[in-house]
């Protein structure tokens, strides 16, 4: 299984900020939103990720308040990143190596979407659901070995 078959099923819905945005802009989005993570963008590329926990580490280190700070100021500035044909079990090693919860996909330098955490084992565990039932289903009609041989 891969990248591309989350995305196929998560849809391409994305949120971006520019690195010079206000924090206190950005994590309001992100409650709006109800999301845990922005993929930072400049002149079309990539230059980093934001997520909850930058966010949170911001508003301890400045005693209870984002302040003035910029999303470049605290931004992961070198993401973890994976393309479409990524294959689902190198990103959980990524993911899980680097206790990275949020990851952008990349086509090149085109961004096509971002895979969390939750997406990937979504898909590990309905992926194993699906095998279940069909070894289930397999064992039920297995033939026993008093009845005839089939025509």
């Amino acid at each position: 299984m891969k990248v591309s078959d989350i995305l196929r099923v998560k849809g391409s819905t994305l949120f971006t900020v520019s690195p010079d945005t206000p924090l206190a802009q950005a994590a309001e989005t992100m409650a709006e939103r109800d999301i845990g993570s922005l993929v930072v963008m400049e002149f079309g590329d990539l230059v980093g990720m934001l997520t909850f926990r930058e966010v949170i580490q911001a508003v301890v280190g400045n005693g209870g308040s984002v302040g003035t700070r910029l999303v470049r100021s605290v931004m992961d500035d070198a993401p973890l990143t994976c393309t479409p044909e990524t294959e689902i079990d190198e990103v959980r090693r990524m993911m899980l190596g680097r206790h990275a919860r949020y990851m952008p996909v990349l086509n090149g330098k085109q961004l096509m979407g971002v895979i969390s955490f939750y997406d990937v084992a979504k898909t590990v565990v309905d992926s194993q659901d699906f095998e279940n039932r069909m070894l289930k289903a397999y064992i039920r009609d297995w033939p026993s070995e008093d009845s005839p041989p089939a025509p």
